[in-house]
């Protein structure tokens, strides 16, 4: 260290005098701890703002004198002030108080750029800027600024300090020094201090979507572990409310055939849900602007969609006092709800599934009960060969057919031949097929009447079935002694006799339906089987089988089948009219059951055998 004329020579500059330096020029200087005179300081300073201050040029320059020991000094206090607080406010507030106080201006404004405009950051004594307006020249000129000064680089300012003309006149070249210095000392601390202020703000942003991430993972969390929709509302309303602390909010959710699930609280959105169209025509995540019928004016309205359905309504009521909500709480919203449909669709398809599952147990029980009801074998009967078969359509049917003696078994006894066809399917269909089946058995006795058996029935089954469930039947006593049949058709398909001859009769409808109106009368028809005739009853599964292009097998198709394969026994005539739907639906699915029974005399059989 090399002195000249008193003075200590550091890194170039001429220095008098040890002191102790501020804090700030420490930093500026970095490494020197020593004690200097506040002329030091002082020029330390200057140099700051771009003042080459050393021992010889401070004897040829007039900065210093133009500056003065006093305004070096509130430039050295203002440096303090300026980087002793990150405080944005703060500082533009002294910048501010300083500049008007030393020049002795009765109005300034500061102003800061945001987004490439300037905006009003702080201002007094003038009444026509406010704090967020725009600055333009021709704001400060109206509002008497005659001086002003950008703040950062000339090309790029960082803001621009505006200021009324001083009291006591034009501003010096002192002062205009002044006004720079402290300028520039001023623009590193707002720099410092907007910086400051972006990352609290990116801080604050950051803490808050790891809120909302753990809102959204509990969230999650909760909505797996349940799979009731009731649950799912309740988790959903309580996250919302909890998330932003409203005291009103609707959860609402529906699809077929589902009940409504709501939980609502401080509101009545009953009268919106009664427009569903009007609810899936709402955009997304939006604010409510107080038209839609319950729902407050600012709450959040959140539409629960599952592709282009809609299946529901969120809403979030306005929070407490004048708070308002942001495009940040709307995402957020929209991404719990989000999760809370794909967690209602689960709980609905869960549900769907039990009941789905219970059909199916049903339907294997009703399926185990129709079997039981089909005999196991057919009887054999003097003189005649019958054969039978039922084919469902799906796992449970509504056909049913039985032969079984009126009183004593045996192969000359008179049996009861019958063909059933029930209304409806499933569990309520074999209930009802197995009634059928006890109430014949019931009042089947040796002197029992066909017409009064018939009605019989029917008027129990009409006292023990809905309006909705009835059923057709084709009754016939048979004496395989004598081939004589006695007939009633109870509202079902007409039985064909195909006599050995080739000739055709058809044993038309003779009655109604069983069960579906009381005290009903059914007529009894007689007809006899000869030697090698054939009586086919069947249900409309096989008149009305249809192909791809939905035309109906028929009434000729059948008894065209029964002429050609008449030669054969019954079950190799059951078999090839069987075969025959099939070759003619092809592809198509069958919609119906398919129940054919077939009765044969045996040729040769003489019909006064019972006589003999």
């Amino acid at each position: 260290m090399q002195h000249l004329d008193g003075a200590a020579e550091i890194r170039g500059r001429r220095i008098i005098g040890p002191q102790q330096p501020p804090l700030f020029l420490a930093q500026l200087f970095p490494g020197r701890h020593a004690r200097y005179h506040r002329v030091t300081i002082l020029a330390a300073l200057a140099d700051k703002v771009e003042y080459v201050v050393s021992a010889s040029t401070l004897r040829r320059s007039n900065v210093a004198a133009r500056l003065g020991e006093s305004r070096l000094e509130a430039l050295l206090e203002s440096a303090e002030l300026l980087h002793a607080s990150l405080r944005l406010e703060d500082l533009l507030r002294h910048l501010l108080r300083t500049v008007m106080g030393r020049l002795l201006v009765g109005r300034g404004v500061v102003a800061l750029s945001e987004n490439g405009a300037m905006r009003v950051a702080l201002v007094r004594g003038v009444s026509t800027l406010a704090a967020g307006d725009p600055f333009t020249t021709e704001a400060a000129n109206a509002a008497g600024l005659t001086h002003t000064f950008p703040i950062g680089e000339q090309e790029n300012p960082i803001g621009v300090l505006a200021i009324s003309k001083p009291m006591r006149g034009d501003l010096e070249d002192a002062e205009h020094d002044f006004l720079r210095a402290l300028i520039s000392l001023a623009a590193s601390g707002i720099a410092n201090a907007k910086a400051h202020d972006e990352a609290v703000r990116l801080n604050t942003s950051l803490d808050q979507k790891i809120q909302e991430l753990r809102a959204l993972l509990d969230l999650v969390r909760g909505l797996s572990g349940t799979l009731e929709p009731e649950a799912v509302a309740q988790l959903l309303a309580l996250t919302l409310s909890g998330r932003w602390a409203v005291r009103k909010y609707a959860v609402a959710a529906w699809r077929n055939p589902h009940p409504l699930t709501l939980r609502q609280r401080g509101m009545d959105i009953n009268e919106l849900l009664t427009s569903k169209d009007a609810i899936s025509k709402l955009p997304e995540s939006h604010m409510a602007d107080g038209t839609l019928a319950g729902v407050p004016a600012g709450s959040m309205v959140f539409p629960i969609r599952s592709g282009e359905q809609t299946s529901g309504i969120v809403i979030c009521g306005p929070r407490a006092g004048a708070a308002a909500y942001g495009e940040g709480d709307l995402e957020f919203g929209a991404g719990l709800v989000a999760q809370a449909a794909v967690a209602f669709e689960n709980a609905w398809y869960f549900r769907e599934t039990l009941v789905k599952q219970q059909m199916e147990k049903e339907l294997a029980m009703a399926a185990a009960i129709q079997q039981n009801l089909f005999p196991a074998e057919l009887p054999r009967l003097q003189s005649t060969d019958i054969a039978a078969r039922n084919r469902q359509a799906k796992q449970v049917g509504g056909d049913y057919y039985d032969v079984f003696p009126l009183e004593k078994k045996g192969p000359p006894e008179r049996h009861l031949i019958c063909v059933v066809d029930i209304s409806g399917k499933g569990m309520f269909a074999s209930i009802l097929m197995s009634n059928i089946q006890a109430t014949l058995r019931a009042l089947m006795h040796n002197d029992t009447q066909l017409p009064a058996l018939a009605a019989r029935t029917n008027d129990l089954l009409y006292a023990t079935t809905p309006s909705n469930r009835y059923a057709t039947a084709f009754l016939v006593f048979y004496d395989p002694t004598t081939g004589e049949c006695r007939w009633v058709n109870c509202g079902h398909n007409d039985g064909i006799i195909l006599r050995v001859s080739g000739d055709v009769e058809q044993l038309t409808c003779s009655g109604l339906a069983l069960g579906l109106f009381p005290k009903r009368t059914y007529e009894e028809q007689v007809c006899t089987l000869a030697s090698g005739d054939i009586m086919a009853i069947y249900s409309d599964g096989v008149t009305d089988a249809q192909d791809n292009s939905e035309n109906e097998f028929g009434m000729e198709r059948l008894i065209d089948c029964l002429r050609r394969n008449s030669a054969e026994n019954p079950a190799g005539i059951v078999d090839a009219v069987f075969k025959e739907i099939d070759a003619f639906a092809g592809p198509a699915p069958q919609f119906d059951d398919i129940t054919l029974m077939v009765v044969k005399r045996e040729v040769g059989a003489n019909p006064r055998e019972a006589d003999q």
